[in-house]
């Protein structure tokens, strides 16, 4: 499922994300439009959720819009990062909360790994998770949670980065054996990953969006400002010199179009439904009996 070469520092994810948290909100623009189509594609998806979990919900910009879509559903907001849960709750005084009297409770908010959700098995209808799983460098043992937390017939919708992202700024890179880039999981191995976790009738899709920078410091700005930036274990621990900085802004240079300097990510999308499990945890089968028709 993952390269066995390549691990991603949780501790340092984490760290990073608490750091940005207070700022997140300035560079999120990427965020906010792949979550409005996520939400265009749960249109088309019939689903009244008795309880919504929002996974890696980051300073929590999706939960209003839950609020509206499903009004009076329980929802619950995960994140591993503290600050930017602590965003995602906002100011809590005496004041706001008598404001917000007779308006749809506020969600539950907790502080904990994707890896091990401590919440009831089958306790959500609706798992929602927009751009977390990146940050898993085997994204299995957090869809396998995923699944236990979800009621049978309970729906899975999540979107991903894919390993064209970041594409221009890859190839400019003077060749290393560090990982100066952070690796992403193609979107096929996401759906096999799905099925072992036991979802059924898994749906993937891909696009290309294109961010164009004026200049490649905007990028870099975006990325670190945002948290994004490379956690790899096997990442460069030392300064690098000039010369490796200039080779990357020549090679980048090289792509300027329109006055622009591009950038390319792939957006992976998915979704699943829980389907009644076949074996039980200790690897017994499960038969079901059912009365015949008529």
């Amino acid at each position: 499922m993952t390269a066995p070469d390549f691990q991603l520092d949780p501790q340092l994810v984490r760290r990073r994300a608490g750091r940005a948290a207070a700022d997140y909100a300035s560079v999120d623009t990427l965020a906010r439009e792949i979550s409005r189509r996520m939400s265009e594609r749960l249109d088309y998806i019939r689903i009244e959720p008795k309880r919504i979990l929002d996974l890696g919900c980051g300073p929590g910009s999706d939960l209003a819009a839950f609020a509206a879509r499903y009004p009076g559903t329980p929802r619950i907001a995960i994140d591993s990062a503290p600050a930017m849960l602590a965003q995602a709750r906002g100011e809590r005084g005496l004041l706001k909360r008598l404001m917000n009297f007779g308006k749809p409770a506020e969600p539950d908010f907790v502080c904990a790994d994707a890896t091990a959700l401590p919440l009831a098995r089958g306790s959500v209808s609706l798992a929602w998770s927009n751009l977390m799983l990146q940050w898993l460098h085997d994204p299995l043992p957090a869809l396998k949670e995923i699944n236990r937390v979800l009621e049978v017939g309970g729906l899975l919708m999540f979107s991903t980065l894919g390993p064209d992202t970041l594409k221009e700024l890859r190839a400019a890179l003077p060749a290393s054996k560090s990982e100066h880039l952070h690796r992403f999981i193609d979107m096929h191995d996401l759906g096999d990953a799905l099925v072992g976790a036991g979802f059924s009738d898994p749906v993937m899709d891909m696009e290309m969006l294109t961010v164009t920078y004026a200049k490649l410091d905007d990028l870099f700005h975006d990325l670190r400002t945002s948290g994004s930036a490379n956690a790899a274990v096997s990442r460069p621990r030392g300064l690098v010199g000039k010369g490796h900085w200039q080779h990357l802004r020549t090679a980048y240079e090289a792509l300027r179009c329109d006055g622009r300097l591009p950038a390319t990510v792939e957006v992976v999308y998915g979704h699943a439904w829980k389907a009644a499990p076949k074996v039980t945890d200790d690897g017994r089968a499960i038969i079901r009996f059912e009365r015949k028709p008529g």
